[in-house]
């Protein structure tokens, strides 16, 4: 399978290493070292430099570029809105999109397919800094704004940088089984291979950004305690302050509330249970600290958009 990756200037190296990285070991654990060939495209050719300075030469152009692509993915750019306007470059794409099995984007990738038409109508993803953007570019398509990645058909696009390896594997997947697909991740050390339709951001994540030593303190406390009680009284003690002082500081370093904290906690810790086990709601709430499974089941779908057993039907092993 040829996967054919359109880059531009300043691309984002990560974009095109990463699902290279990722076809080129899926073939590896095959046997097959052709069994995906993963080519460079440039709308120009010679040297392509990413935004982090390092080099890589074309493959092909759109002009020179022959044979038939089954998977073609677009590369984003810090640059892309700029790059996106080029009606032959449109052009090729709709021509592409009309043969290839599959095409898509990596992160701000998705400007490109939606000046050339390719998004109207679909649900799709790109980096969170950039949904608005995308969503005000393109009406007719519907941005999911913390996707991981996203198929509409053969349409796949995906959010920001790592995102790409995401949905590189969601591709191998589809073509292989979930059993390469989970060799791939573990032999590139992925951390985990997140379902699509998973949020760009967790808990774990929220975690690394607040300033002060005190606050991140409680957020790994709660991390660490879902069972226990996480309320303000008892995580200000944690942090050496008093109730009030502490909810205003906690709220001014992360951006939200101590108590919506340890909800996306706990409701991150339980989508994983969900995912790996076929533990019944009732204990799902009791390990993730919820006393009421009603409360559960609200909260869940609240936070993720769908209820528990819509989401184990789409994303469990």
């Amino acid at each position: 399978m040829r996967v054919a990756i359109l880059a531009f200037p300043r691309f984002q190296l990560l974009d095109v290493a990463g699902p290279a990285d990722v076809f080129q070991e899926a073939s590896r654990q095959l046997g097959r070292p052709d069994a995906y060939r993963v080519q460079l495209i440039g709308a120009k050719g010679g040297m392509l430099r990413s935004s982090g300075g390092l080099r890589m030469a074309v493959d092909a152009t759109v002009a020179t570029q022959r044979g038939a692509i089954d998977t073609l993915l677009i590369a984003g750019s810090p640059d892309i809105e700029d790059m996106a306007s080029d009606a032959k470059l449109q052009d090729w794409l709709r021509r592409q999109a009309r043969t290839v099995r599959r095409y898509g984007s990596v992160c701000t990738g998705a400007f490109v397919l939606a000046a050339a038409g390719l998004l109207e109508g679909k649900r799709v993803a790109t980096h969170w800094n950039a949904t608005a953007r995308l969503a005000a570019a393109c009406p007719a398509a519907r941005v999911e704004a913390d996707a991981i990645h996203v198929q509409d058909g053969r349409l796949f696009t995906s959010a920001g940088v790592t995102a790409g390896m995401d949905l590189a594997l969601a591709m191998v997947e589809e073509d292989h089984g979930r059993e390469l697909a989970l060799r791939v991740a573990r032999e590139l050390v992925m951390f985990l291979k997140r379902p699509g339709g998973q949020s760009q951001f967790s808990a774990h994540l929220a975690a690394q950004t607040a300033e002060r030593s005190s606050v991140r303190e409680v957020q790994d406390h709660v991390l660490a305690h879902l069972k226990d009680d996480l309320s303000v009284p008892v995580l200000a003690s944690v942090a050496g302050m008093s109730d009030r002082n502490f909810a205003r500081i906690f709220r001014s370093e992360t951006g939200t509330t101590p108590a919506d904290f340890v909800e996306q906690a706990r409701i991150d810790a339980a989508r994983r249970l969900a995912e790996e086990t076929d533990l019944p709601a009732k204990r799902l709430a009791d390990m993730v600290g919820y006393a009421n499974v009603d409360g559960f089941r609200r909260a869940f779908g609240r936070r993720l958009g769908v209820s528990l057993a819509e989401y184990r039907r789409r994303f469990a092993r």
